[in-house]
């Protein structure tokens, strides 16, 4: 059994490996084909191997990449001093949170002992059915029960257009973890459970948030699918929103949890990064990347991304 028959991969993906791309690449590579109505190549899947040094130790992982699919397929239990020399080789450290792609060392053993393997010990799939119900961790108290005793704290709630420096200091200013631009940074929520298990209110900031959130899709798009959930209701309510640079940076935790987000469990890790009510001057889109626990922008004319919606409570 080949590498790809035991992942089980869809007929979309081919039966090949991008050895020079990165999640960053990838995500940039895909907006840049346009996530426009209509967009034939939006079943395209493509593969790549990548070391992830974000965590307490560097791991190295297989990903599946797609306009609307993004997916690690497995982890491979690679030596770790290939995993450490491919680090060092690209000019970084075990201090360095960041990804990277494999150096010649590291795809030379994956090719020999992996993907032309017939049956490898070193693969480990990460089989993540949709169907199974994600951990919300502890139960949340009930509203009124965070022992939240303070004066609320009421974030920016309006659409603004930012430059690099202005993000930096609103960073600073709340306090906002940012893995790059403030990793000392903690900014504390006091999530309670609304009763239906699809929605959370932070009582410090007096807003109230989907656990889970909307699919990948162009801005276009996605402003038409915020239009459709409050045409709905959803979960009662007519006035959601996406949120400001300020409102989703709240929601960011210092350590990711054990979905690899950095977000409290009882939110879903299917939107990893989200859109933001932000441009960014002089060009691109503002996200929020709860994966790497940072902010960051695309330059893409029509990016790509998911989002996770609020509303203020009265």
């Amino acid at each position: 059994m080949n590498m790809f028959e035991k992942l089980q991969l869809s007929n979309t993906t081919g039966a090949s490996i991008e050895w020079d791309m990165t999640p960053d690449l990838a995500f940039c590579t895909f907006s840049a084909k346009g996530l426009s109505e209509g967009l034939t190549s939006s079943k395209e899947r493509v593969c790549y191997f990548f070391v992830d040094n974000w965590g307490k130790s560097p791991r190295l992982y297989l990903m599946e990449r797609g306009v609307r699919h993004v997916h690690i397929l497995a982890e491979v239990k690679a030596p770790q001093e290939l995993i450490t020399d491919c680090i060092t080789s690209h000019g970084g450290s075990l201090s360095s949170r960041d990804n990277f792609p494999v150096n010649a060392t590291l795809k030379r053993w994956l090719l020999a002992e992996v993907v032309e393997s017939e049956d490898s010990l070193f693969l480990f799939p990460t089989f993540d059915e949709m169907s199974v119900k994600e951990d919300r961790g502890e139960a949340l108290p009930p509203l009124g029960g965070t022992e939240f005793n303070n004066t609320k704290v009421i974030l920016p709630a309006e659409y603004t257009v930012l430059d690099d420096d202005q993000i930096q200091q609103i960073i600073t200013y709340w306090n906002f973890f940012d893995s790059q631009l403030n990793p000392q940074g903690a900014f504390t929520n006091f999530l309670a459970d609304a009763g239906d298990e699809i929605i959370v209110v932070d009582e410090k900031t007096g807003l109230m948030w989907q656990c889970g959130g909307l699919d990948l899709c162009s801005i276009r798009n996605m402003k038409r699918a915020i239009e459709q959930l409050n045409n709905d209701g959803f979960a009662g309510y007519h006035d959601w929103r996406m949120p400001t640079v300020e409102e989703a940076m709240s929601l960011m935790e210092t350590t990711p949890n054990e979905k690899g987000v950095y977000l409290h469990p009882c939110f879903s890790k299917e939107q990893p990064f989200v859109f933001v009510a932000s441009r960014r001057k002089p060009t691109g889109y503002w996200f929020v990347d709860y994966m790497q626990g940072k902010m960051y922008w695309s330059s893409g004319t029509v990016p790509g991304g998911f989002c996770r919606l609020c509303r203020g409570v009265s």
